[in-house]
């Protein structure tokens, strides 16, 4: 009996039992590790407030433990994996950043606008050159971007994505759950990627087709790549989210954006961990029996000094370096970690957003003319004073207290690809007339506020302006500079000269003053996409500025790569270079101690004084005052003609009044 009592009692728990199991078997839980906007930053770098930030072989160490905790985790990135380090240079020959992620056990991407940096050809050499190594690599998904019907290198570049096996969506089953992946592009992606020859189709026509089919094959938790970007509560992915059902994690890159907390929206949630490596990224998502989706955890995982570096990522890392120095810095004379000079102060990029000078910025800029200065010198071009322009948007790093090394000049600037097909912009020289030159400070002045990345660092020019003038009436006071050094021989005792060969000498900089002139023709060198940019600042503001480069004889560029700048063995001046040779003429001296803060030469206004407002008027303003004359002119004749009708309806006698009065 008692047997079979045990028996009884053992077989009636199994069945109290089995509610609980088939409960706990039709939930699914799914961790995923994501990333985006790593931009080739395989080392570490110095971050704000000291210590280290990023580096391949401390994120490999990270995805190791968490994959430790979370044996199933998916490992995904949102793009723009490219462009951000000397080791970018290897993009279309070794594919490097697509390598390297597969040895990190990356399961999924999606393009983000710079790897388009090289053109679609560029892109097509890249994936070529990743199939045909044969290493592990991530799928690449694209549901909304593929080579435009008109451009000529169409099919060769669908036939290297069909070689790598570019999708729009793709499954992955891990620990017996389903996960459905597709990839998505955004507008101002594509707008930031002009040389691409790819055409974009609607994210959410897209992202409809893409889940619809995903879910169809079963799919049991459903993840797009979007490299569109968010802030807060707005962005394309934010918009996405709203218009489209269906998606339970957007890893949404493009903005660099950092959310502490995922955004949910519309039953999805929207999460980012931040630019260049910073952060791994983790959420855990449950879905339970009733069909919801449960939230369990989110974690931003710094990657800093306090991990320990992967030993193999680190020497695939260090590979990379020497293929570097053999074929992209060789013909420069330089080394990856050569030592330019050092500073003993921090020169951050510019806050974003925040519309004032920066050194940063400004140290550029008179790189920009001292590589002009040097062209002329080495080419037998006449010298002539000119302007020098970088925009906020092309300072992708700062440069840390410290040794000053080529790698880290090369990270300030290391956007686009020359008219030589390696990496960086070249600079280029192009001239403005003094009224366009006024309009492109008012792209600084007007256009920053809603496009912090147009913010401008000049040199060669000083100017200021007001903030709460009219819109593209800004400028008040603007005027050319050039500075030149001078060395004489300090004053002997009684105040004479000292003779020659005795004393010592002193250098001053004299710097001359000039009045700018509406009609005259002025040298601007910038960086090629900077110019680029400004041929198009017409079209944007509707025709209120008028800008269009031009070639010294005053007709119209019609071609940006007959204005490079070059160097007495023809080759092309990159915007990196002339600042690692202007970093390179400090010396042992280093920075000098004037970049520590912005010298004043752009001076930022906040006034509310009446004169400052109008101050210098141009026609914007003129035409706001006339229209604000007449409303005024209006409002009194039209409250003196009720006042009349007022008194002629009620005449003295009905008031009271006298009709003597």
């Amino acid at each position: 009996m008692k047997k079979q009592l045990s028996v009884f009692f053992i077989l009636l728990l199994a069945a109290l039992c089995i509610p609980r199991a088939a409960a706990a078997s039709s939930q699914t839980e799914i961790t995923i590790l994501f990333t985006h906007d790593l931009h080739s930053h395989f080392l570490p770098i110095p971050a704000e407030g000291g210590g280290e930030s990023g580096g391949y072989a401390r994120l490999k160490t990270a995805v190791d433990r968490e994959r430790a905790a979370h044996p199933n985790a998916l490992l995904v990135d949102g793009g723009d994996f490219s462009i951000g380090s000397l080791i970018q240079t290897l993009y279309t020959t070794q594919a490097a950043e697509l390598r390297t992620m597969g040895a990190l056990g990356y399961d999924a991407a999606t393009f983000g606008n710079h790897e388009f940096d090289h053109t679609g050809t560029g892109l097509a050499r890249m994936l070529t050159a990743a199939t045909d190594s044969g290493d592990p690599l991530p799928a690449l998904l694209d549901a909304n971007y593929y080579p435009a019907e008109d451009n000529p290198d169409r099919e060769t570049i669908l036939r290297a994505m069909e070689h790598y096996g570019v999708t729009e969506t793709c499954l992955v089953e891990r620990g017996g759950v389903t996960c459905g992946i597709f990839g998505l592009t955004g507008v101002d992606s594509h707008d930031c990627a002009p040389s691409s020859g790819f055409a974009l189709e609607d994210m959410v026509q897209a992202a409809k087709r893409c889940v619809e089919h995903l879910q169809r094959q079963g799919a049991d938790v459903i993840v797009c790549l979007s490299h569109a970007g968010t802030d807060g509560g707005k962005g394309e992915d934010y918009a996405l989210a709203r218009a489209v059902e269906g998606i339970d994690v957007i890893v949404s890159g493009h903005t660099h954006t950092t959310l502490a907390r995922p955004i949910e929206v519309n039953g999805s949630y929207i999460v980012s961990a931040g630019p260049y490596c910073e952060n791994l990224g983790s959420i855990t998502l449950e879905r339970t029996e009733d069909g919801a989706l449960r939230l369990t955890d989110y974690r931003l995982i710094p990657i800093d000094e306090t991990l320990s570096g992967d030993p193999g990522t680190a020497a695939l890392i260090e590979t990379w370096k020497a293929r570097v120095g053999e074929t992209y810095l060789e013909p420069y004379g330089l080394t990856y970690d050569q030592v330019l000079t050092h500073a003993n102060f921090d020169l951050p990029t510019p806050t974003y957003g925040v519309q004032a000078g920066n050194a940063l910025g400004e140290l550029v800029a008179d790189a920009f003319l001292y590589a002009d200065t040097l062209s002329a010198r080495e080419t037998g071009r006449a010298y002539e004073p000119a302007v020098a322009i970088t925009a906020d948007g092309v300072l992708r790093s700062g440069l840390a207290a410290g040794d000053i090394t080529v790698s880290q000049a090369f990270d300030v600037l290391s956007m686009g690809v020359g008219g030589d097909g390696t990496s960086g912009f070249p600079l280029v020289a192009v001239y403005l007339t003094g009224a366009e030159l006024r309009d492109a400070l008012e792209v600084d002045a007007s256009v920053t506020p809603i496009m912090p990345a147009a913010q401008l660092y000049c040199a060669g020019v000083e100017y200021g302006f007001n903030t709460h003038r009219m819109f593209f009436d800004r400028v008040t006071d603007i005027r050319l500079y050039e500075r030149t050094a001078r060395t004489e021989a300090a004053p002997a005792t009684g105040g004479e000269a000292a003779p020659s060969g005795y004393g010592y000498t002193v250098t001053h900089t004299d710097t001359v003053f000039r009045e700018i002139q509406d009609r005259q023709l002025y040298r601007v060198v910038t960086g090629m996409y900077s110019a680029q940019m400004l041929g198009t600042v017409k079209g944007k503001s509707m025709g209120l500025l008028s800008l269009e480069p031009k070639m010294a004889d005053g007709t119209p560029v019609t071609d940006f790569n007959d204005c490079i700048l070059r160097d007495e063995n023809g080759s092309e001046i990159k915007e990196w270079y002339a600042l690692a040779m202007y970093l390179q003429s400090f010396g042992s001296g280093g920075i000098p101690a004037r970049y520590s803060a912005p010298d004043g030469r752009k001076q930022v206004s906040a006034s509310w004084n009446p004169a400052e407002l109008v101050k210098n008027p141009g026609w914007i303003t003129l035409a706001a005052m006339g229209v604000l004359l007449l409303a005024i002119a209006a409002a009194v004749f039209l409250l003196r003609r009720t006042v009349r009708r007022k008194r002629r309806g009620n005449p003295p006698w009905r008031r009271g009044g006298s009709l003597l009065y």
